[in-house]
């Protein structure tokens, strides 16, 4: 016990010898989102068209990129038309160039960028063996290097600024727990996770004014089963639990203006990655029995690969996709992590309630 406090003491006097400037990541005075400009990735359809219309609602200057030149053109006059502000890059993630572009366009029409959230994701349904290593790159393009390209580019405008900049990446339970079908996605939102989190180490340990936040969403309503490479016979689906694009989107914005270093949205997704800690060889079990068959619609044949997301742009302003399941209005245990003290107060309530009905008893 001595030698632990000991060590405790010395780890408190070194980080009290931290720079005077250097912030920490949790209280760094972010902006209200009504005073924001928002960069959105992936801006064209699902969780990032969602985000972006809710985002303008609540008054802030949004920046919409996406491959769908014909989508963002649209998206973005809808919003002009109804009193907000809007402009649209056509994008493409995976290359730096273009990601520069999108910063480039935020500071030419707004001046700056306030939270850049990295977005733009697409997914491979098939075996490890069987998926080509051309389509794995490509995923990766999109779904990790965009994430590094984007947040790249909000390290270098907060660096140039003095800041503050919130990046919000969207991760996955799957970039916890990796599943059987999509290896490749999965591969991909784990190297985001670890990504995101040695990225908000070193800017914090070095003063840059970021907040760094990594989202893990469980299954979600999007598009995103209908823009996959599919390598099955039957069409990807999520069959099971889902939650509307809107939870994540709220999940975004809350980090756009609340430093917050990770948000689960849906219980089910913490508690999955729970299990997976503490028993990891029975949740292969319990995955190899239940994932193949809850990740695509058997009455469905699988789309062609020609009109998948991966290669070329997907359609777009499309908020939902075509999944089969119980559909919940939004995540209960978002608004906990949202508000934690109301969280904990109802909690208290609802064990005193009980404990008293129980001396009743």
């Amino acid at each position: 016990m001595r030698t632990e406090s000991a060590l405790l003491a010395r780890l408190h006097d070194y980080i009290g010898q931290r720079p005077a400037a250097r912030v920490s990541m949790l209280t760094l005075p972010l902006k209200p989102l009504a005073e924001q400009v928002v960069v959105v990735t992936g801006a064209s359809s699902g969780i990032g068209l969602v985000t972006a219309r809710m985002a303008a609602e609540r008054g802030a200057a949004v920046v919409l990129a996406a491959r769908n030149r014909e989508a963002l053109e649209a998206e973005a006059a809808r919003i002009r038309e109804a009193g907000g502000r809007a402009v649209h890059v056509v994008a493409d993630v995976g290359d730096p160039d273009d990601v520069a572009r999108i910063a480039r366009t935020a500071i030419e029409a707004f001046g700056r960028f306030d939270t850049w959230c990295n977005n733009a994701g697409v997914s491979i349904f098939g075996s490890p063996d069987e998926v080509s290593l051309e389509d794995m790159r490509r995923m990766f393009d999109t779904d990790y290097w965009g994430v590094v390209h984007g947040s790249r580019e909000a390290v270098a405008h907060a660096k140039a600024t003095g800041g503050p900049v919130a990046i919000v990446n969207t991760g996955s339970v799957f970039g916890d727990r990796a599943t059987l079908v999509q290896s490749t996605y999965s591969s991909a939102k784990h190297a985001v996770h670890g990504w995101t989190d040695a990225l908000r180490m070193e800017m914090e340990s070095q003063g840059v004014p970021v907040s760094v936040t990594l989202l893990h969403p469980g299954r979600i309503d999007t598009p995103y089963n209908e823009h996959a490479q599919s390598y099955l016979d039957r069409q990807p689906a999520h069959v099971g639990m889902v939650y509307p694009p809107e939870a994540v989107a709220e999940a975004i914005l809350h980090a756009a203006a609340h430093p917050t270093r990770d948000l689960f949205i849906g219980g089910q997704v913490k508690a999955f990655v729970v299990a997976a800690a503490i028993a990891p060889r029975l949740m292969d079990l319990v995955m190899e029995w239940h994932m193949v068959r809850s990740q695509q619609d058997v009455r469905r044949p699988s789309r062609p690969r020609t009109s998948s997301a991966l290669w070329a742009a997907g359609y777009g302003q499309q908020e939902r996709g075509s999944h089969r399941g119980w559909f919940r209005s939004r995540s209960y245990y978002l608004a906990a992590e949202r508000h934690p003290r109301a969280a904990l107060a109802l909690l208290v309530a609802g064990a005193v309630g009980v404990r008293r009905l129980a001396s009743r008893r």
